[in-house]
């Protein structure tokens, strides 16, 4: 049987639930130096490509900013347009979403990225659909559920328009002739749909890839079928081996009615690890970053995103509210929604019930985000493993410290990937889509 190729890549995640800022070697989140540190580990550990989240607003809830959200996040393909220039080999993608761009702009942005780095870039497509965000867009509101995706895939269909216009031979620059861009050769996109009208000619050539890889990170229906049609690459949440393998297979069996090969779309959740050199003591590092993770400010953040209330006043030492979760809100803000809050809320109480945890031990337990904990031997098996069983076709690696996380993983893990045979030893491509072995 051949062997599968592990691809990876790494995210830069900004301060969140799994950022330890106050680590001290924690760096900063929007110093380029930060993004440069990580993009050349992830270069030097001959990683498919470098992955940057998106936040269009400070979570609060009631009007109190979450305090560990207002460092934000420096916009993607700016930052991203800049590593360009200093990384040689690795994939850039940036998360923009479909719901408050328009298609003609980000695709000039997006094809620019990809002419800069010769041929690397890629674009997370995400959606939103509360009102909530939208307040920071001249729309003024959102989209419903239902119509979320129906835009983001007239966006994406548009945006391949326009890429598409140019012919691949359209730049002749024939000083004899006095021939630049051959007769013909730029067509006019004229397209009418539910969400978009554009009548014009784009103003870029066609990139080094032709088109920017497409990422995607839903996990709904909706969000699976979108992929299968319009995806190069799912950013995944299924970590986990049975889990994994159920997603991978329902998602690659999709590709068919649209015409797409298995090969055409890799699946490739996000994870983290921890290291050590024996298993007790990997385990003991697991625990630790977890405590970092969730420290007392982020424990209360998430009780208040069950419950719609500010929990402010509570020990997050202590147990679980007896009060009901807040249901009048009429905007939601946080990653429950609000219909669902009575339910998240009786689920919560009956892991603490019976396992006597506190409100920070429990959001330890419900958000626990180590994936491959072990020496970098194990490691390296259960990444391989996890590949080889049709779980994944690679990685996204979030590292807990920034910009320093990952340079241990590559240090320590890659090389006995290479051991294994699953893992490039040197870049054979120039483009993200070389890498990703994509047409």
């Amino acid at each position: 049987m051949t062997r599968k190729r592990v691809h990876l890549a790494a995210h830069f995640p900004g301060v969140n639930n799994t950022t330890v800022w106050s680590d001290p070697r924690s760096g900063s989140q929007i110093d380029f130096a930060s993004f440069v540190h990580l993009a050349r580990t992830a270069e030097r550990g001959t990683f498919d490509f470098f992955f940057l989240a998106e936040g269009l607003r400070l979570r609060e809830l009631k009007g109190r900013i979450h305090d560990l959200d207002v460092v934000g996040r420096p916009e993607s393909l700016t930052v991203l347009s800049a590593l360009a220039a200093v990384t040689d080999r690795l994939g850039l993608a940036g998360t923009v979403n479909a719901t408050f761009n328009e298609p003609y702009e980000l695709a000039r942005r997006l094809s620019t990225l990809d002419h800069l780095s010769a041929g690397r870039a890629a674009w997370n497509v995400v959606t939103t659909s509360d009102a909530f965000t939208g307040e920071n867009f001249r729309r003024g509101g959102y989209l419903d559920r239902s119509q979320r995706y129906e835009r983001a895939a007239e966006f994406v269909r548009l945006s391949r328009e326009l890429w598409d216009s140019w012919s691949r031979d359209a730049v002749a620059a024939d000083a004899a002739a006095g021939t630049f861009v051959r007769p013909g050769s730029i067509g006019a996109v004229e397209h009418r749909g539910a969400h978009f009208t554009v009548e014009g000619r784009f103003t870029l050539p066609r990139s080094p890839q032709g088109r920017p890889v497409i990422i995607q990170a839903g996990e709904s229906d909706d969000g699976r079928e979108f992929a299968a049609a319009h995806a190069d690459v799912i950013f995944s949440p299924h970590g986990r081996l049975e889990d994994g393998k159920r997603f991978y297979a329902d998602v690659k069996r999709r590709l068919a009615r649209y015409g797409r090969e298995p090969h055409q779309l890799k699946i490739m959740p996000g994870v983290t690890f921890a290291l050590g050199d024996t298993e007790a003591e990997a385990a003991e590092n697991a625990a630790r970053i977890r405590r970092q993770q969730v420290g007392p400010q982020t424990a209360i953040a998430f009780l208040e995103q069950v419950w719609g209330r500010d929990m402010s006043a509570y020990d997050p030492e202590g147990p679980l509210p007896s009060i009901e979760p807040d249901l009048s809100e009429g905007v939601s803000q946080g990653r429950v929604p609000i219909k669902d809050r009575p339910a998240v809320a009786a689920k919560w109480r009956a892991l603490a019930e019976e396992k006597g945890l506190s409100i920070r031990e429990l959001v330890i337990e419900v958000t626990g985000r180590q994936t491959f904990v072990g020496t970098p031997e194990s490691v390296a098996r259960q990444i391989d493993e996890h590949v080889q069983a049709d779980a994944a076709d690679g990685f996204i690696l979030v590292p807990h410290l920034t910009p320093g996380g990952l340079d241990e993983f590559v240090d320590r893990v890659v090389p006995l990937l290479r051991e294994r045979g699953s893992f490039r030893t040197h870049y054979t491509g120039v483009t993200l889509r070389d890498h990703l072995e994509l047409a």
